[in-house]
This record gives structure tokens, C-alpha cells and sequence, in this order.
């Protein structure tokens, strides 16, 4: 178990109770938003490394597309991943162990964190 699948796993089951039918929905939107955030962090503070080192590997057009097609990725994957069979076999998993449990607000906070962050080394550029 990922802390991605923990993460879903806790979101799915806390919104399983007020929201029945959406729940999947949404804890599937948060990890690929909070992966995409995490990506764009990422790819951000390579961006910023390299141009301080006065590397020039890819221009800014082709990193944006990359970028799209990444999450576009992410996202396909995780819609894969969570869906019918193996969102089964991880609630039967996780029923039998006691889920860690997160802060609500901690987990909303995180993509919004990691967006600012990378804003702030896309100025740096």
C-alpha cells in the first residue's frame, strides 16, 4: 500500500458516508489532483535547477505539452487503478487493519501548497 492508496482509501471511506454514490468520484479527483501538484513541483524545481546551471534541454512550449500530457496520464492511471476489482481488494485489505487516519484539512491544503511552491520557483526562472 502507497500512501496514495491510504490517502484514497480514507478519503473514499470518510465521504462513503454523506456522499454514497460520488465518493469514488471524488477521493479519485483528489489523488490525481494532489499527484499533478506534486508533478508540477517537481517539473518545476528541474526547471529551475537547469536554468540556474544555464541549461537549455527543452523548450518552455514542449515542457507545457509535456506537462498536459503527463496529468492527462496521471490521471487515466488512477482512474484505472481505483475503479471496480482493485478498489475491492483495497477495502477488503484495509478493513481488516486499522487505516491511519489524516487531518481533512492538511489533505486540502496540500495541492494548494504545492502549486504556490511551484509558482514561486517558476518566478525564480
Amino acid at each position: 500500500m502507497t500512501v496514495f492508496d491510504q490517502i484514497f482509501y480514507f478519503l473514499f471511506s470518510r465521504y462513503k458516508q454523506s456522499y454514497k454514490q460520488k465518493a469514488n468520484t471524488i477521493a479519485l479527483f483528489y489523488i490525481s489532483a494532489l499527484q499533478i501538484a506534486l508533478a508540477f513541483l517537481l517539473g518545476c524545481f528541474f526547471a529551475a535547477f537547469l536554468s540556474k546551471l544555464h541549461v537549455d534541454s527543452m523548450s518552455s512550449d514542449k515542457a507545457w505539452t509535456l506537462f498536459v500530457m503527463l496529468a492527462i496520464a496521471i490521471h487515466f492511471k488512477n482512474w484505472i487503478s481505483y475503479n471496480g476489482n482493485t478498489r475491492k481488494v483495497m477495502n477488503a485489505k484495509l478493513n481488516k487493519k486499522k487505516s491511519r487516519k489524516f487531518h481533512m484539512s492538511m489533505l486540502i491544503a496540500l495541492p494548494f501548497i504545492c502549486l504556490g511552491m511551484g509558482l514561486i520557483l517558476l518566478q525564480a526562472i
